[in-house]
């Protein structure tokens, strides 16, 4: 999940396995796969940034501490 600002400047989270593609036209629209558009004052860059550090979150961050096993 992401955090992204809508052009009226409210936050919102987005699930960025959602994301079909993204366009500058030149305000940056994110379409989803399932066809709805978003326009967010972020740019093309930016919110490739932000869901690359977050898959990378994914990947290296250790598992919660609910998981830990009994000895």
């Amino acid at each position: 999940m992401i955090r992204l600002s809508r052009l009226n400047g409210k936050d919102f989270v987005l699930n960025c396995d959602l994301i079909k593609f993204i366009e500058a036209t030149p305000d940056t629209v994110i379409t989803l796969t399932t066809g709805e558009k978003l326009m967010v004052r972020e740019s093309v860059d930016q919110v490739i940034q932000e869901t690359m550090h977050y898959r990378q979150r994914l990947y290296h961050e250790p598992l919660s501490q609910g998981s830990s096993k009994s000895e």
